[in-house]
């Protein structure tokens, strides 16, 4: 029940596409920045960090897989907020042009 509340309180401060995401991909945003340790949301430094991150944690060198799945998650997350912000700025420009 704590969990479930947990989640809905992030639901409400995010916007309704960030926390559908949110919700399938069960990690929101903020803890995806975590992980992957960016604060801002840039590509480039999202896949550094994360080629970084799953190298370091891969099993056949002593890392973990579950350390490695959340940062496969993180990604996953990140990913999806990047592609619903170049969403939302392509539909900003076509009600600009009308």
């Amino acid at each position: 029940a704590a969990s479930r509340a947990a989640a809905d309180a992030r639901g409400r401060s995010e916007r309704p596409q960030s926390a559908a995401a949110s919700r399938i991909i069960g990690i929101s945003l903020q803890e995806a920045q975590q992980i992957l340790n960016v604060s801002n949301l840039n590509p480039e430094e999202i896949q550094k960090n994360y080629d970084h991150l799953f190298k370091v944690n891969d099993k056949s060198v002593g890392g973990s897989f579950y350390l490695q799945s959340k940062v496969v998650r993180a990604k996953e997350r990140l990913d999806e907020e990047l592609r619903i912000q170049a969403k939302d700025e392509k539909e900003k420009g076509w009600k600009a042009e009308t």
